[in-house]
């Protein structure tokens, strides 16, 4: 049993802590799978489907799964969906599987695999709203539910590092903005304020709305007027009068 031990690889991939180690390695018959080292060992996923390769009632996911059952109860009861119901097993079988996925979109972002990490997300959205739909109660409904800040977190950061390799400075901050916004809209739900203000998730994301906005480079409308600013704080009158002058020719340009 010896072919089992897979020492080596822990050998030649030593854990370093406090840092994401993740990588994508192609395995046997070509499939593409994710690896994150953590202290005991190797995670190991599937980069394209369910993560764990599993193909539950020959469907991509127990929530295709439950898709595709609720559409057939919709078309039988004529569009009527309120006899549907999903026991507390099959609820708590959607959350761990949300899990998987939830593990793969965080080792999607360190890959700075953005499109992926926002269908992963995603996904995992409509694993929530099933369970809330449809599930028993809202106890359960929350096992998923509690997943949503660091979701909205990965989704957000994904979202606007695409718009940020754009160079669409602008939208990566409306990116984080409306991030930061459906986080909140979530914590006042969902958590006493106090709380909610110092929600890591949440500081997280003004912290990133800080640095984008730093990243944006400055038009030139405002590197005139920051010189501007600068000209009359050092009493350079002439060359503020300058400045101005070439901010009314912007503006009537404009």
């Amino acid at each position: 049993m010896t072919d089992l031990d897979i020492s080596h690889v822990l050998d030649d991939w030593v854990y370093e802590p406090g840092k994401a180690m993740v990588r994508k390695i192609i395995g046997k018959h070509d499939r593409e799978l994710i690896q994150m080292r953590i202290d005991l060992g190797v995670l190991q996923m599937h980069a394209v489907g369910r993560p764990d390769g599993q193909r539950p009632h020959d469907m991509e996911s127990l929530l295709d799964f439950h898709i595709e059952k609720l559409e057939s109860h919709i078309n039988e009861f004529d569009g009527d969906d309120s006899k549907y119901k999903l026991s507390e097993e099959e609820c708590v079988a959607l959350q761990q599987e949300a899990i998987q996925y939830h593990h793969r979109y965080i080792c999607f972002f360190q890959l700075e695999a953005y499109e992926d990490v926002i269908q992963d997300a995603d996904r995992n959205l409509d694993a929530i709203e099933m369970v809330e739909q449809y599930g028993p109660s809202d106890q359960m409904s929350w096992t998923l539910r509690q997943l949503s800040p660091q979701l909205l977190l990965m989704r957000t950061r994904a979202v606007s590092a695409i718009s940020l390799n754009g160079e669409n400075y602008d939208q990566a901050i409306t990116d984080v903005q409306d991030g930061i916004e459906a986080l909140q809209t979530f914590l006042k739900d969902h958590m006493p304020q106090e709380a909610a203000d110092q929600n890591g998730e949440l500081i997280a994301l003004k912290h990133w709305l800080e640095e984008v906005s730093e990243s944006r480079p400055m038009s030139k409308r405002e590197k005139l007027e920051k010189e501007l600013n600068e000209a009359v704080q050092k009493e350079d009158y002439e060359r503020a009068a300058e400045v101005r002058d070439a901010i009314k020719c912007l503006s009537a340009a404009d």
